[in-house]
């Protein structure tokens, strides 16, 4: 094993431990409010559907990373590494969409009821919660060709085939009009949520200047919970966009050019581990928020 390989190993093993714990932590606590009985809040369920795609995205890249790592060769046959790189990218796009339901949903949430998006609230609460339900399906499906672009099998004659750590991918046509479909909704997604959150910090800032136009300076040190809520939300959307947007570029690398270089997909599996990892850390440190959304 080489002491490259060895160290990235270790890291990577770090970062797996440290994501699953802190994932389970917060599924954990909405376990527990599922089972007494406690009315679940809206963000309660667009969070659940968050935590469960990063613990699985974790589970799906961080643990076979690992493994290859440590030298661990063939450990997959064809049928789990489908399985596997399928898994990752379902609970990607589960992610992708749930971070731009929360972010939607908290932007109609604190706006003036009088507004235009103030009177979507009963809407929002009765649509956007169970379309992070209905998206599994629709991700399973609409992944379903990844299936067939990776595998362990190295036998086949494929025009394009590139090892891609511990599984293999191959060029078996059709994949550009794939690609344009599934970078057509993540832009969309992404374009969604850069939206939110620039509604977000516009009525926070308006909210800001009537406060402190109506009340005294002591008072307006005063945040409200929907403020802080908020401020958490902008913070995972960024967090979000930063690493998305990186690994959205590796993405691009390993498809378009010929043998990628594995310490590049690496540092892909790396980043795509960020968030699912830092994740839940940050709703349990803000706890103004985790008590939000657990109470």
């Amino acid at each position: 094993m080489a002491p490259e390989n060895l160290s990235m190993g270790m890291f990577s093993l770090s970062q797996t431990v440290v994501g699953i714990l802190g994932n389970s932590s917060v599924l954990f606590h909405y376990f527990i409010s599922l089972f007494s009985g406690k009315y679940l809040m809206p963000k309660d369920e667009i969070l659940k559907h968050l935590t469960l795609a990063n613990s699985l995205c974790i589970i799906s890249r961080g643990i076979p990373q690992t493994m290859e790592l440590f030298g661990f060769q063939s450990f997959l046959d064809d049928i789990a590494c489908k399985f596997v790189v399928y898994s990752n990218r379902v609970s990607r796009e589960v992610s992708l969409h749930t971070m731009c339901s929360l972010s939607c949903f908290q932007a109609i949430t604190i706006s003036p009821s009088n507004s235009r998006w103030g009177k979507l609230k009963q809407r929002a609460i009765k649509y956007i919660v169970p379309s992070c339900s209905l998206s599994w399906p629709v991700y399973l499906f609409l992944n379903s060709k990844i299936a067939m672009m990776v595998g362990r099998n190295t036998n086949f004659n494929f025009t394009k085939k590139f090892n891609v750590g511990y599984c293999s991918s191959f060029d078996i046509g059709g994949i550009p009009l794939y690609l344009v479909l599934i970078c057509f909704i993540d832009i969309f997604y992404l374009s969604v949520m850069a939206w939110a959150s620039i509604s977000m910090v516009s009525i926070l800032n308006r909210h800001k200047k009537q406060v402190l136009y109506l009340r005294s300076s002591h008072h307006c040190l005063r945040v409200s919970p929907e403020a802080r809520a908020t401020h958490v939300i902008l913070i995972l959307v960024c967090t979000y966009v930063t690493f998305y947007s990186m690994t959205f570029i590796l993405i691009f690398y390993t498809v378009f050019f010929n043998r990628p270089k594995l310490w590049l997909l690496h540092i892909f599996a790396f980043l795509e581990s960020c968030f699912p990892t830092f994740c839940p850390f940050l709703l349990i440190t803000k706890k103004p928020f985790y008590k939000i959304c657990f109470s």
